[in-house]
């Protein structure tokens, strides 16, 4: 994979980038990353990259002539055929205003083959950019960055780890927060450290040695060697903490049956507990 990022400010990614898998990733050439100066597409001698809005109002707006000049410059397949499918290519803008980035759009975008990353600055991005030069607008989340470059470091290292070859247990993607694989098992193992993808849900707990510290033990499961009742464990502790960090996520994951029981268990002994509080 190939991805480019467009920016006023290519000095911030020579920290984030080069640590980690991302950097593991691009050393096994799994990923080659090509960090874009947009004033290097700028043609007065103050190299301004920004405007003041039409219609008045406060702070600056990237203007569109050096995102078009440089985009233009990377050899791409047309705006048309990327939006198609027609080439596994895609043009992202980082915006407040973007749909928001989760799992299942990093898998999109690593199954590409490569990907613009344009960092949005300022009050915003001159709207042309998003009508006619990107295929799509993402965003992390629902706050306020200064610009889009943390966003775009974020997105990098969330898409380089789903590469294959670039987490050195490719199972552990799969069992990860967030992930869509339901499957109570990886196939191919027959221990319990591959017990449930997580179907959605926020990750189960982890511990490690020792056993026991300052009077905290481990679960007693945990060490149990029954891999039946570790798995078992597991998916229920995953159910609680996502029932009670993360409820929202519960409407879009992959649950059975058994996990119905579970949630509705944990419910009512919420509910008794809430009662003896008051």
């Amino acid at each position: 994979m190939r991805a480019d990022i467009l920016t006023i400010f290519p000095g911030f990614f020579r920290g984030p980038l080069d640590h980690g898998i991302t950097r593991r990733a691009s050393e096994m050439g799994l990923v080659k990353i090509h960090v874009h100066d947009l004033r290097e597409f700028t043609h007065d001698k103050h190299r301004s990259v920004d405007d003041r809005p039409f219609g008045g109002g406060e702070g600056m707006v990237l203007k569109p002539e050096p995102l078009f000049e440089c985009l233009e410059s990377l050899d791409l397949a047309s705006r048309e055929d990327r939006v198609a499918g027609r080439v596994r290519q895609s043009v992202v803008l980082l915006s407040a205003q973007g749909q928001r980035f989760n799992q299942k759009v990093a898998a999109s975008l690593a199954a590409l083959d490569r990907i613009v990353l344009i960092c949005g600055r300022y009050e915003g991005v001159d709207e042309r950019v998003a009508d006619f030069l990107a295929d799509r607008e993402l965003s992390i989340g629902d706050y306020v960055l200064s610009g889009g470059e943390m966003a775009a470091a974020v997105i990098i290292e969330a898409v380089a780890r789903l590469l294959p070859g670039a987490v050195g247990n490719e199972a552990s993607t799969r069992q990860e927060s967030f992930t869509a694989d339901a499957r109570a098992k990886i196939e191919g193992s027959d221990g319990a450290d591959s017990t449930c993808g997580s179907g959605g849900l926020l990750d189960y707990p982890h511990y490690t040695r020792p056993a026991e510290f300052r009077g905290m033990a481990v679960p007693e499961v945990l060490i149990s060697g029954n891999h039946e009742e570790i798995r078992r464990w597991r998916r229920q502790r995953a159910l609680e903490k996502t029932l009670r960090n993360r409820p929202d996520l519960l409407d879009g994951a992959t649950l059975s049956p058994d996990d119905g029981k579970v949630l509705n268990r944990i419910k009512k002994d919420r509910g008794h507990s809430l009662e003896q509080d008051s």
